[in-house]
């Protein structure tokens, strides 16, 4: 398992470009904006669901638990995004599932090298 500030770096370099490019092509977000807002729902998401999961890794259900922590963290970042963007999008929940399901592909390539 990686040390936390790695995993956070890891889920950042996978998710600011999906997030950022997403929302400035998608939804005519300025870059700065783009960008504050993929780092803003990773920093409010990535610690806690850390923390939650940290006792559950060595049990067998992990990978039922990690499927349901991240189907909430989705909810919460598309949340977070149609408060801080203003809009009510069904899509933003598509773009939390799409930067989510990317970084959580990058750590499982990364944990099976």
């Amino acid at each position: 398992m990686l040390p936390y500030p790695a995993a956070l770096a890891l889920t950042l370099a996978v998710e600011l470009p999906v997030y950022a490019v997403a929302l400035r092509r998608g939804w005519g977000v300025g870059r700065r904006r783009a960008l504050l807002c993929a780092l803003g729902v990773n920093l409010a998401t990535h610690p806690l669901l850390w923390w939650l999961l940290g006792p559950w890794t060595a049990l067998s259900a992990y990978p039922l638990i990690m499927v349901v922590a991240e189907v909430a963290v989705c909810g919460v970042e598309a949340a977070l995004l149609a408060w801080w963007l203003r809009r009510r999008d069904l899509l933003l929940a598509v773009l939390a599932v799409a930067a989510n399901a990317a970084s959580v592909t990058a750590g499982l390539i990364y944990a099976s090298a």
